[in-house]
């Protein structure tokens, strides 16, 4: 990505990488932060240890689990008002709209992914937190954003290269066109 493309004036919102374990969103997140010149924030790394704990011991997180966390993430994308990118799994439309309220012009690529394919790509990672016995229980959570304003919805099988350009294209087109 060119110099023109981090500075571009027509980009000010932050982002919103989203979806089940094992959709991609750290790899997706971190290809448009490098293109954006925005600061990623991995949102695993701020989890409650005993949420950690939960996940790493195969217990599903509640809401209540997740309140606090999604303060926090709130609060990041709040104190970056230059742009940040966020990985979250934003399962559920309240979810989403506690991180909207903290920054209105928050955008979400939602990595749309099949439950097979996410179970497959989480046993294959090695030393992460989350175990493949949890991906069910992302997929009962999981609402839909489709449909929801400042919402793209992506391949999460597609190439890493095409998704990274769907998503700047995306950011670079106002809000009400995008879906």
């Amino acid at each position: 990505m060119d110099s023109a493309t981090k500075s571009s004036p027509s980009l000010h919102a932050a982002l919103v990488v989203m979806g089940v374990a094992g959709c991609g969103k750290s790899s997706l997140g971190r290809a448009c932060a490098d293109a954006l010149g925005w600061p990623l924030l991995e949102g695993d790394d701020y989890h409650a240890p005993e949420s950690v704990d939960k996940m790493r011991a195969g217990t599903p997180l509640t809401d209540a689990d997740r309140e606090g966390w999604l303060a926090r993430l709130g609060q990041m994308l709040a104190d970056r008002p230059q742009g940040a990118v966020l990985t979250c799994s934003a399962l559920r439309q309240r979810y989403r709209d506690q991180l909207r309220s903290a920054r209105p012009d928050l955008r979400f690529a939602f990595l749309d992914l099949d439950e097979p394919t996410a179970r497959e790509r989480v046993a294959a990672r090695s030393g992460h937190l989350f175990p493949p016995s949890l991906v069910a229980s992302q997929f009962a959570t999981l609402e839909s954003p489709v449909g929801e304003p400042g919402v793209l919805r992506l391949d999460a099988t597609a190439p890493l290269d095409q998704l990274r350009d769907q998503v700047l294209a995306w950011l670079r087109a106002p809000l009400e066109t995008a879906a």
